[in-house]
């Protein structure tokens, strides 16, 4: 059974997915998804290639932006923003447990021009925390609106 936990009407963050959670996203009406953890992070769970053949079997789109242990880059948000803007319709983000698709969107909305307190209840409301990353979403979320 899916977790797919609601961000906005255009995002959903998910822990692991596997081949029937692509098909009942394809249910769902998503559109794309982002896969949001490195191969090999956890050998015994489905790879980026085994979500990536079962979603264009289910005719929804499929992109990798991995965050390892490393943490958040520019290009990484800038790639979902530009999944966002280009999706033509929900977005399903996964991770070990949702959190890193979480902190993902919370920047890459930022960077789109939302206010930082509406990505943090939107978050919360999903049972996430943005306190990690919080900061900079406020400081993306200020270049965003020229209060820089």
């Amino acid at each position: 059974m899916s977790d797919f936990r609601r961000l906005s009407e255009t995002m959903l963050a998910s822990p692991q997915i596997g081949p029937d959670e692509v098909t009942q996203a394809a249910d769902q009406g998503v559109k794309l998804i982002v896969n949001n953890r490195p191969d090999g992070e956890s050998p015994d769970e489905p790879q980026g290639a085994e979500i990536e053949a079962a979603a264009n079997a289910a005719g929804i789109d499929y992109l990798s932006i991995p965050i390892g242990q490393s943490g958040f880059s520019l290009p990484q948000v800038d790639a979902l923003v530009q999944a966002i803007q280009t999706a033509g319709g929900p977005v399903l983000g996964y991770c070990r447990s949702g959190t890193r698709s979480t902190l993902l969107w919370s920047l890459a909305r930022a960077k789109m021009g939302d206010a930082p307190d509406a990505i943090a209840a939107a978050a919360g409301a999903a049972g996430y925390d943005i306190t990690p990353v919080r900061p900079t979403v406020d400081m993306l979320a200020g270049e965003a609106s020229g209060d820089t």
